[in-house]
């Protein structure tokens, strides 16, 4: 045995017990493991409203339970609703799958397949006539669950899938069918080591695809893991909650996302490094995952026309990430662009852990037997355009040489783009485009300035006159067709619309003198200049002036705006109606003019101006009245601010306040003797008085004991203490005050006899 074969059989030795290992932790997975690998949902439009319908659905045949829905089993039921209104169209059994292993292949030819892994490929077809709908149908298929085993999803074993396509209406696009993936990827991904995949899909109807990872959709759950209320709740492990019955119909979209476990995301959804990712243009997705488990990914691919979107088509499948010893791995990078030219420099991707290794290129131009290169990463001048298939053989001629093809396009270069243009005035504006770049005679273009341009498309390679009925900011569109190859460029121009006067707020009932602080309503994209003009002959120019209108009358205003800078323009408004109202006069007088306690009694009369319809006082006391003239009494003296409001029949008020001085007096006396014996006469022993503050009245016995106090003037004694009769005798009294005349603070003392009549 030469040294080369024994490397290579100690390398096949090693990765045989890999393997073994490999299995045993793929047989494991058997124990709560449930059945969905991925699948996705597309339809063909066949004309006269109808659609052919097809569902892939994968399934893990090794550990998976139960088989693919059928006819004799649990049905495979699609449900259709209305896209606007969300309104059930109907559920319909689609019948039973056509099925197909998968073969269980890995991304290098030189690594023996692992067992323990079986999937199976179900595709359901469907015919059904879908009349013209606004707004269009979604297509749905719902079913539960995926293996327990899955490492990015958190407790996989309850999460269920949603696969769903949107048919457009006649409102949107009037024929159309959606994309469809080229390749399933393969069962088997070798960890460390870069994976490349060409993950792109074809249209039927030429339209321009965009690529992105995205979050897988949930779907029926453990509880109820397909569509139909004829099959009762599961009992699984994940389903917690089990309601009454299964629904019979799958809701309307949006979905939610799976459940992603810590540190995983529809972005981001193998452990990898560097992190998977899928080319927007392309679709090749590359990636170097660095654990070994399985994963589910979701890819999607938007579909475009003329820049609009039509619908994103999901698909999402199960990784299953193992450990492998590769001896060589061709690859190579695709090319970034289809027009770039005869000359391609080509990127050689390989790996290979046997150290430097040979490599040999044949770059498919089938009428030439020396378009070969033995460079790692050759160039290649093509002396024709067209589309060519390029072989890379990694270790060539070796036991474990690998090989990849890819077909790369040569066509002559195409970028396209046009000048920026500088904003203009809606008044007046007109724009011209001129196709700039790189491209042949033959090229094509198509221009879009949208709805609010006329004209709003062109096919020209020079468009002049393009004019905006409206002001905005608008994105201009060019796309570039030349052979095979597409380019695009957007920029936007922004139109200036004209100023526009505009006073706000204006109040409909003025009293005069109108005090109005106008409110500047007026729009412009530039700086203004203002001009207020008032009927009165005073002008401003204040963004927001303040004018008092008087006398009573009608009375206008005029706002005049003007732009100065790059835009010249003027906008006016007018206001005609400023009614400012006549205000009464309030008028009262009142006698007399100053009195005492003793004589409160004030006469108010009335003279307010004719106009007046309602007037109201307020006395100053607490009181007030509604009449015009009134004649009021005070309790107490003091300084009374009076007020009296008007209002006319406009609801113009006036207010006047005068003040009435009522004058205090002062009074005191007090009796020598009482007869408390009940009969209304003389039975309480009280001082008398008026003018006092601060009033203090006290009594005592003859051995000086107070029985008797009180700080009200007008509560006196019963001759009782501590609820008992006193007997007849002379009593002590004390008696203090403030005088609010002499504004003196004063003392009295005396005696008091207290006779019963025995």
């Amino acid at each position: 045995m030469n040294w080369y074969n024994f490397c290579t059989l100690t390398i096949y030795l090693k990765a045989l017990k890999k393997y073994f290992l490999l299995l045993l932790l793929f047989i494991s997975i058997k124990i709560n493991a449930t059945h969905i690998v991925g699948g996705e949902m597309i339809y063909n439009d066949l004309g006269g409203g109808n659609y052919r319908i097809t569902l892939k659905v994968y399934r893990d045949c090794f550990n998976g339970i139960p088989p693919l829905d059928s006819p004799g089993g649990v049905p495979a039921i699609i449900t259709i609703r209305e896209v606007v209104t969300g309104n059930l169209v109907g559920t319909y059994d689609i019948g039973a799958p056509v099925i197909t292993n998968i073969p269980p292949t890995i991304n290098s030819p030189c690594i023996q397949t692992p067992g323990g892994v079986c999937v199976e490929e179900g595709v359901y077809t469907y015919t059904i006539n879908l009349p013209p709908l606004n707004g269009g149908y979604h297509i749905i298929y719902q079913r539960c669950c995926r293996n327990n085993s899955i490492l990015n999803l958190s407790q996989s074993g309850g999460q269920g899938s949603s696969y769903y396509t949107k048919i457009p209406g006649p409102d949107e696009f009037t024929i159309n069918s959606s994309p469809r993936y080229k390749n399933f990827p393969p069962i088997f991904i070798c960890n460390n080591i870069l994976f490349t995949f060409d993950h792109s899909a074809t249209d039927p109807d030429g339209d321009q695809l965009v690529y992105s990872l995205c979050p897988p959709f949930l779907g029926a759950d453990a509880c109820c893991s397909i569509i139909s209320s004829a099959y009762p709740p599961s009992n699984s492990q994940f389903c917690y909650n089990p309601p009454p019955s299964c629904p019979n119909e799958a809701s309307s979209p949006p979905y939610s996302n799976v459940n992603y476990a810590a540190g995983y995301n529809g972005s981001y959804p193998i452990a990898s490094n560097p992190a998977f990712s899928i080319n927007p243009t392309t679709g090749v997705l590359i990636g170097k995952p660095n654990l070994v488990g399985q994963f589910v990914v979701g890819v999607c691919v938007q579909e475009y026309r003329n820049g609009v979107l039509i619908d994103t088509h999901y698909r999402d499948f199960q990784f299953n990430i193992v450990p492998c010893v590769v001896s060589a791995v061709s690859a190579l990078a695709s090319q970034t662009q289809q027009c770039q030219g005869n000359t391609i420099n080509f990127t050689n991707l390989s790996t290979t852990n046997l150290g430097t290794i040979p490599f040999h290129w044949d770059f498919g131009v089938a009428s030439l037997s020396n378009d070969t290169s033995n460079l790692i990463n050759p160039s290649y001048t093509y002396a024709d355009t067209g589309k060519y298939t390029v072989t890379l053989i990694a270790n060539p001629g070796k036991l474990c040489a690998d090989t990849v093809k890819k077909t790369f396009y040569v066509y002559p270069p195409l970028h396209v783009n046009f000048s920026p243009h500088t904003k203009q005035c809606l008044k007046g504006n007109m724009f011209n485009f001129n196709v700039q770049g790189v491209y042949i005679n033959s090229a094509t273009f198509n221009w879009n300035f949208t709805a609010a341009a006329t004209p709003s498309t062109a096919t020209t390679l020079t468009v002049n006159n393009v004019v905006y009925n409206q002001a905005g900011l608008y994105f201009v569109k060019l796309l570039a067709k030349q052979y095979a190859c597409r380019d695009s460029f957007i920029d936007s121009i922004r139109v200036i619309g004209r100023p526009k006067a505009q006073i706000n707020n204006l109040g409909t009932n003025l009293c005069n003198p109108a005090k109005v602080a106008f409110t500047n309503g007026s729009q412009s994209e530039l700086p203004l200049s203002y001009l207020w003009q008032f009927s009165n002959g005073n002008t401003s120019n204040a963004f927001e002036p303040t004018q008092v209108f008087t006398p009573s009358g009608i009375y206008g205003v005029t706002l005049t705006v003007k732009t100065t800078s790059l835009c010249v323009d003027t906008s006016i408004t007018s206001v005609s109606n400023i009614t400012v109202n006549p205000t009464p006069y309030a008028g009262f007088t009142f006698s007399p003019q100053v009195t005492s306690i003793f004589d409160p009694d004030i006469y108010f009369y009335n003279t307010a101006s004719d106009d007046v319809i309602n007037w109201n006082y307020t006395f100053g006391d607490g009181t007030g009245t509604g009449y015009a003239s009134q004649v009021h009494t005070y309790a107490n003296y003091g300084d009374y601010v009076v007020t009296q409001i008007v209002n006319n029949q406009y609801g113009c008020y006036d207010t006047l306040k005068q003040t009435v001085k009522i004058l205090p007096e002062f009074r005191f006396w007090i009796p020598n003797c009482f007869t408390p014996d009940d009969n209304f006469l003389n039975d309480t022993f009280m001082a008398l008085t008026i003018g006092v503050i601060n009033y203090e009245f006290d009594i005592f016995d003859r051995w000086g004991e107070k029985i008797f106090t009180t700080k009200n003037p007008k509560q006196g004694w019963n001759g009782t203490y501590k609820g008992k009769e006193c007997k007849q005798d002379i009593y002590v009294w004390r008696i203090s005050f403030k005088n609010v005349v002499s504004e003196k603070d004063e003392i009295h003392y005396g005696h008091v006899t207290l006779l019963r009549n025995l």
